[in-house]
């Protein structure tokens, strides 16, 4: 199983485990996993279309998903999956 990281803004949706087991091949198997046991995350991870939300980003190990095969990247039971949401704020 791939070892998906949840970041601590999103770990509301998870009852706060900064970690989950994810069965499934691909990336998108993973996340798509992740939204069914915690449907609250989907809308925070996909947009309406089922697709990644634009300031999300996912990682591999070291690697950008969209420098690999996007969702379609193959992931195995040593793979560490990170979820990345982009943050902004503040006014000035």
């Amino acid at each position: 199983m791939a070892k998906l990281i949840i970041p601590t803004p999103l770990r509301k949706f998870t009852g706060n485990q900064s970690s989950l087991d994810a069965s499934g091949q691909t990336v998108n198997d993973a996340l798509e996993q992740l939204a069914l046991t915690y449907p609250d995350l989907q809308k925070q991870i996909f947009d309406d279309q089922g697709k990644l939300r634009n300031f999300i980003k996912v990682y591999v190990g070291d690697e950008d998903i969209k420098g690999l095969n996007n969702g379609e990247t193959r992931v195995g039971n040593e793979s560490v999956i990170s979820i990345v949401p982009a943050i902004a704020g503040g006014t000035r």
